[in-house]
């Protein structure tokens, strides 16, 4: 079986390149990097040039894209996923690893540059379903998460899933993100979320 490895807190492709070259050594096949600072998410093409797959770390991602201490308290509300301007950074990511999906020498077919978004972020069921529409592949999350998440991603298309994520893009703040996305999923009220 192929073992996926992950560098954290990766920024360069040089960076990549050279955890990529430490795994082939190491007899790893599929080097993978974490996006958890927004140079990497900026510069996501020519990091996933040297990668198989992203994993976006998006307490980290959100800590330095805001600027907010997680530790400080009275700093609290910067550190939500919903921010647009993260969100702006996981859409830019996602069209980073396609567009090194479309150059890479091996003819990679669509979706092969994964990227995947792991935590408490992956496990909230409105935000799960824009992360879903911005193009992630993959959600991490606890098991506790599962069937809350699986439910509400399960009663849309992937279109309407676009629609929210453009929605949640085009807020100007985090609470005005959640509050537009989650108005559109009258699922969430019958589950009681």
């Amino acid at each position: 079986a192929d073992v996926w490895v992950m560098a954290p807190m990766i920024s360069t492709a040089e960076e990549a390149a050279d955890f990529a070259v430490q795994c082939t050594g190491a007899g790893l096949a599929i080097p993978g990097v974490m996006i958890e600072v927004p140079a990497a998410a900026v510069m996501a093409e020519a990091i996933l040039s040297k990668v198989r797959f992203a994993s976006l770390g998006t307490n980290d991602l959100t800590q330095y894209t805001m600027a907010a201490d997680r530790q400080l308290g009275s700093l609290a509300t910067l550190n939500d996923p919903w921010q647009p301007a993260v969100l702006q950074l996981i859409r830019r990511t996602v069209e980073g690893a396609r567009a090194a999906e479309a150059s890479a020498p091996d003819s990679l077919t669509p979706g092969s540059k994964n990227v995947g978004v792991c935590g408490e972020s992956a496990a909230d069921p409105a935000l799960a379903v824009v992360l879903a529409g911005l193009g992630v592949n993959t959600l991490s999350m606890t098991p506790r998460a599962l069937a809350s998440v699986g439910a509400v991603l399960a009663s849309v298309t992937i279109a309407e899933a676009r629609e929210l994520a453009a929605l949640a893009l085009t807020a100007n703040t985090a609470a005005e993100a959640r509050t537009n996305v989650r108005a559109r999923l009258g699922i969430l009220e019958d589950l009681g979320l």
